[in-house]
């Protein structure tokens, strides 16, 4: 039944709305967001932001350092796969490829305390910036879900509950069976 409704689809021509946007200007601008937030961060965390940190009593310079070290990572892994996504819109690597090397790429895994007993006595800059990188973070991953999420496989029935065309198909498999 699944293979009737990818027929389906490819005979009405199904237009593949993650790959568009992926290559748009709000992917660029994504993109430029993404990397000026790279680089603000390492800015801040050479300069003003260990100047502050000194400043900080030992439970916050523990937060401090804890907090610095995940928004580095997940400011790492989000530039990775932006990259990626980079070199595929610029047809410098095939979707299937970045597919395969973003399996190298955390995005799901990376958390924050924000609301640990020192996240209040932390530097406003540096809630800002994790507040902005996890923000990315999850634009990111809804992205990354829509773009890889299997489109060439079956889609579930879950998925399908949440597609009306597809719930509306699936009602008239199972009504008429496969008639062609």
């Amino acid at each position: 039944m699944t293979e009737d409704i990818k027929t389906a689809e490819e005979a009405i021509g199904t237009v593949h709305i993650a790959h568009h946007l992926a290559s748009s200007d709000n992917f660029q601008t994504l993109f430029q967001e993404g990397m000026s937030l790279v680089e603000e961060t390492a800015m801040y965390l050479d300069g003003s932001g260990r100047e502050e940190a000194k400043d900080l009593p030992r439970p916050a310079s523990l937060a401090y350092a804890t907090e610095s070290m995940r928004l580095t990572t997940r400011l790492m892994q989000l530039a990775s796969w932006l990259l990626l996504q980079r070199a595929v819109n610029e047809g410098e690597m095939s979707r299937e490829q970045a597919g395969s090397e973003k399996n190298k790429v955390r995005l799901d895994k990376l958390s924050s305390a924000t609301g640990g007993p020192s996240w209040d006595e932390l530097p406003d800059t540096l809630r800002d910036l994790v507040g902005r990188s996890t923000r990315l973070q999850e634009r990111v991953v809804h992205l990354d879900k829509m773009l890889y999420r299997g489109g060439d496989e079956p889609q579930t029935e879950e998925a399908n509950n949440d597609n009306p065309v597809a719930s509306q198909i699936n009602q008239l498999h199972a009504a008429f069976g496969n008639l062609g």
